[in-house]
């Protein structure tokens, strides 16, 4: 029997339009968690291409990636030079009554 190769499953990789960008940074905001939506904001920028993202917000290519992984904690600033280098913004909606 042969071995099976594997490696790590990265949405970087399948990321080809603006729309799927969108739609997983969509997902990411729905599930809320602030280390799924940091991941997603990482892949959109590795699909771009993480030199070009770090150029377009004068950040080095080494803190984007550790902040923009799973592990990582970005600022706002950060995050909202990131959307604003890739093209995107962050925006809000409402789901009911402010209480």
């Amino acid at each position: 029997m042969a071995k099976v190769k594997t490696r790590a499953y990265d949405a970087a990789n399948y990321i080809e339009s603006p729309e799927d960008a969108v739609l997983l940074l969509e997902a990411a905001f729905e599930d809320g968690d602030a280390a799924v939506i940091a991941e997603a904001i990482g892949a959109v920028a590795r699909s771009k291409g993480m030199s070009q993202v770090a150029q377009d917000t004068g950040l080095s290519r080494e803190s984007l990636y550790r902040a923009l992984s799973a592990d990582g904690n970005p600022t706002l600033s950060t995050t909202l030079n990131v959307l604003n280098a890739l093209g995107l913004r962050l925006s809000v909606s409402g789901r009911g009554p402010i209480a």
